[in-house]
């Protein structure tokens, strides 16, 4: 065999060598997670009332983006701030919670905030009360709050630490377990 014939022998072993590996190498084609689905809508800058059976304020809800799940019908909000009222016959200040993150169920019945939780109010003198936690569940139709994690209350005078938050926030209540309780001098 002449030295043009074991060229063409090699560089067709050459190409069959380049072609079984470029198969082989491929991309696969891109998955399609199921179950996925795009949002219904997303909103930017706004602000948002929420009205109960009876037509009353349930809470207002302010923020830079809300993005809403087609298929659960919730709402997945970035640094929610929601003012929510104490009650019709409550003698105390609304509530102002802050929160990184924040879902909001699709009865609008159920809040959950997520990451550097600050909710804020007064109570019957007129005198601040806060909470701070890293996870806050809020139940606006029963004016109700949990959370599963420590949970800091603060109020003049008084700093309590504890587990297991459970708030009546039209009363201002709190119960706490674990409690860690510091009292400090106010100024008359």
């Amino acid at each position: 065999m002449s030295w043009r014939g074991w060229l063409t022998v090699l560089l067709l072993g050459a190409a069959l060598v380049t072609g079984w590996s470029v198969w082989h190498q491929r991309a696969d084609a891109p998955v399609v997670a199921v179950g996925e689905t795009r949002s219904d809508y997303v909103l930017e800058d706004f602000e948002l009332v929420a009205l109960d059976e009876s037509g009353r304020e349930s809470f207002t809800l302010r923020a830079p983006r809300l993005v809403r799940d087609p298929d659960q019908e919730s709402l997945d909000i970035v640094t929610p701030v929601f003012k929510i009222p104490a009650g019709p016959d409550a003698s105390t200040g609304d509530w102002d919670v802050r929160a990184q993150r924040g879902w909001v169920s699709a009865g609008g019945d159920e809040l959950r905030l997520r990451g550097d939780v600050q909710a804020r109010s007064v109570d019957v003198d007129g005198r601040p009360v806060s909470m701070t936690t890293q996870q806050l569940n809020v139940f606006p139709e029963t004016k109700r709050a949990t959370s599963p994690v420590e949970t800091t209350v603060r109020q003049p005078g008084l700093i309590l630490n504890g587990q297991r938050l459970e708030a009546e926030l039209d009363a201002k209540r709190v119960h706490l377990e674990d409690v860690k309780a510091r009292y400090e001098r106010t100024a008359r």
